[in-house]
């Protein structure tokens, strides 16, 4: 099993993810191999709170070009997470919106 911090490797600060912080989402890249109860288990460890609910979507890496050469940027893996109504906030994100 791995570590949370394996698993969560940043939050991702959008302007749409904000919007979602009034109602309890927040937004994170995860590990591309990670699944939604090891998404949840890692928040609840890693932040102290209650995950009502995952959504993961994979995200393709974008075309980049320099010059003549072209290239492409890694895919990646993103996670919403729900937490309960009860559930305290994250404190990470308290400051941003």
């Amino acid at each position: 099993m791995k570590a949370p911090q394996d698993i969560i490797i940043k939050p991702i600060i959008t302007e749409k993810s904000m919007d979602g912080l009034q109602v309890g989402k927040y937004t994170f890249k995860v590990a591309k191999d990670a699944n939604k109860i090891e998404i949840a288990d890692a928040v609840e460890k890693l932040f102290n709170v209650q995950v009502a609910k995952v959504c993961t979507m994979n995200c393709n890496g974008r075309t980049r070009r320099v010059g003549r050469y072209v290239g492409k940027t890694a895919d990646w893996k993103k996670a919403i997470v729900t937490l309960t109504e009860d559930s305290k906030t994250i404190e990470f994100f308290d400051g941003m919106f």
